[in-house]
């Protein structure tokens, strides 16, 4: 965990309509309490970034490796897209073209992940 830079996307998951959590303390060692760079404290969908150097790149796949789920353009954890749909990514409203693992997290970035 670094100090150098300190900002705040948020996410949210939504599936078949329904939201689902993101959980506190992904990154977080609960052991110790140490934090990697991309970490969450609450269950209110707020991904802390504490970089060790400004300019970092962090990307949304990094959270969801740390988180244990799987994330790709056809899955979200267990809940696989069906051959009419996929997995459907907006960042500050405005649709992502690509693999959601490669999303770069970014200040005050508004985040829904879905699968409808």
């Amino acid at each position: 965990m670094g100090t150098a830079e300190h900002y705040h996307p948020s996410l949210r998951i939504v599936i078949d309509g329904n939201q689902v959590p993101v959980p506190a303390n992904i990154g977080v060692d609960p052991a110790t309490g140490a934090m990697s760079a991309v970490h969450t404290h609450e269950g209110d969908g707020t991904i802390h970034i504490e970089a060790d150097s400004v300019g970092e790149q962090f990307t949304l796949g990094q959270l969801f490796t740390q988180w244990g789920v799987a994330l790709s353009s056809q899955q979200i954890g267990g809940v696989q897209a069906d051959a009419d749909s996929e997995v459907e990514v907006t960042s500050n409203g405005v649709k992502f073209a690509g693999d959601p693992a490669d999303l770069v997290l970014e200040p005050d970035q508004e985040i829904v992940l879905s699968v409808n």
